[in-house]
């Protein structure tokens, strides 16, 4: 057995902000290959003169930093070790009444969607989810049953641990931020910015994929899922 390393973060994953899509995105590897990766992504920063405390964060994406979050893309892309699976959710189509759940029942079903393509039984998993809020430790219990009870992994033996960290500390984390900020960007029609739009081309250009629609299930760099129906702007 091997052991991987999983990080996953959210974008707009509450019930009523205002915003359609939904965005859940994780990016993982070898454990022992990450540690690499944080300390190139360090040096990115430093080749662009950006401090080495200073976050990747989609929000930040501006014009004069486009060639640092293309040379941070680009590197996401030549590194064979990494991957990144995202599933997108317009929430205007979802009817909870109908399915008696909550949409916090619903949120955690769709984490099982994004992570179980991703799981293996025959592997070990270290997952990694960024802090946002108070409710960090009841949603890393939550999500830990629902995994395992569904992997029928009751020892813990496919799911090691899941533990909440700070995305400023860890640049993979911030990596995942980056590209599940594109997906939502792809993903509404509201929000106009040259410099992200670039962003998105580029992952486009380097993934193959127009990233409008879902990938074959075993596709194994960037691999997206649009859950139930998706009507694009």
């Amino acid at each position: 057995m091997s052991d991987f390393s999983i990080y996953c973060d959210e974008s707009n994953h509450l019930e009523r902000d205002g915003i359609s899509a939904m965005v859940l995105g994780a990016v993982y590897g070898p454990s022992e290959k990450i540690k690499a990766a944080n300390k190139r992504i360090r040096e990115i920063k430093e080749k662009h003169k950006i401090g080495p405390t200073t976050e990747v964060k989609w929000t930040k994406v501006a014009p004069n930093k486009i060639a640092f979050y293309l040379d941070v893309i680009d590197y996401f892309f030549d590194n064979d070790d990494l991957h990144f699976r995202a599933l997108i959710v317009n929430k205007d189509n979802l009817d909870h009444e109908k399915y008696n759940q909550t949409h916090d029942e619903f949120y955690y079903k769709m984490y099982f969607e994004l992570l179980s393509k991703i799981l293996d039984p025959q592997q070990k998993y270290y997952i990694y989810l960024d802090i946002k809020d108070t409710r960090g430790s009841r949603k890393v219990k939550k999500l830990r049953d629902v995994l395992s009870n569904n992997m029928y992994d009751f020892g813990g033996n496919i799911i090691k641990r899941i533990q909440q960290v700070r995305s400023n500390e860890i640049e993979i984390l911030q990596l995942t931020d980056l590209l599940i900020g594109a997906m939502q960007f792809l993903n509404r029609s509201d929000v106009k910015s040259e410099a992200k739009k670039t962003i998105v081309e580029r992952m486009k250009a380097r993934s193959g994929y127009d990233l409008s629609k879902s990938t074959l299930v075993r596709e194994p760099k960037t691999n997206i899922f649009y859950w139930g129906v998706y009507n694009h702007a």
